[in-house]
């Protein structure tokens, strides 16, 4: 039986969601508790991959386990076994082929901005005190909204066919606490959102106008962009498939 498990976690505790040598990742973790709950070696695959220190509202993982299960009461024993900081919130059956990768029709992602200094956000937001452009923020995401290529935000070193992606939503919001940066999209590059946010904080502190920007889009090159945000304000917070690939 193949289900679909939907997660979140925090990322602090974590180098992120892969399985690497030598470093404690989401994945490894899930794997651990599924081999001791089920006495079985178990190999989930992600939705996608988040690096060091971001944070999952919502990551779709898929794995196959013999016979059939009652998932409610498979979520309960998962949880009892999961570190504190991953939490299992549904498992759900789907067709033998389904894939929470390649499956995948959008993912939306929130990247978290805190104006004020306040220790319940320290890892989980991204203290940034400074005054933004806001319209000149939003004229950019409206662009990037008409952009197709986006290797000038994506990492060098990264194993993709093409650079192409279809954003679905770009806005830059502002609260009494923050900013909150909302981007929704049905693939994203490596490094992708952290890349745009650091720029557009350039924007917004008019280090770069609208034109700076279509050129660096244009170049192709992410040496042309602004540096990274910090991780821990950047969240995956939505991953969405098709409706006929799940099994009630």
């Amino acid at each position: 039986m193949r289900c679909f498990l939907d997660i979140s976690y925090d990322g602090r505790d974590f180098h992120g969601w892969q399985s690497q040598k030598n470093a404690y990742s989401v994945q490894q973790a899930i794997e651990e508790a599924l081999e001791q709950l089920l006495q079985q070696k178990v190999s989930i695959t992600g939705s996608g991959r988040t690096d060091t220190g971001v944070h999952a509202l919502q990551q779709i993982v898929h794995l196959d386990m013999d016979g059939e299960r009652d998932l409610d009461k498979f979520v309960f024993q998962l949880n009892a076994v999961l570190p504190r900081s991953i939490a299992v919130k549904t498992a759900k059956k789907v067709k033998p082929e389904a894939h929470a990768r390649f499956d995948a029709i959008s993912r939306r992602y929130h990247y978290y901005i805190h104006r004020h200094k306040d220790p319940f956000k320290e890892d989980r937001s991204y203290y940034f005190h400074r005054t933004l452009n806001l319209d000149a923020i939003r004229s950019t995401c409206q662009l990037l909204l008409e952009t197709k290529d986006f290797e000038s935000f994506s990492r060098v070193q990264t194993e993709v066919n093409h650079f192409l992606c279809d954003l679905h939503a770009c806005t830059w919001e502002v609260n009494e606490k923050g900013y909150v940066f909302t981007i929704k999209a049905n693939r994203f590059l490596r490094g992708m959102v952290r890349a745009i946010v650091g720029t557009l904080l350039d924007v917004g502190l008019s280090k770069l106008s609208l034109a700076d920007f279509a050129l660096i889009v244009g170049s192709k090159d992410r040496r042309a962009a602004g540096a990274a945000a910090p991780a821990h304000g950047l969240y995956l917070s939505e991953v969405n498939y098709p409706e006929d690939i799940y099994i009630n």
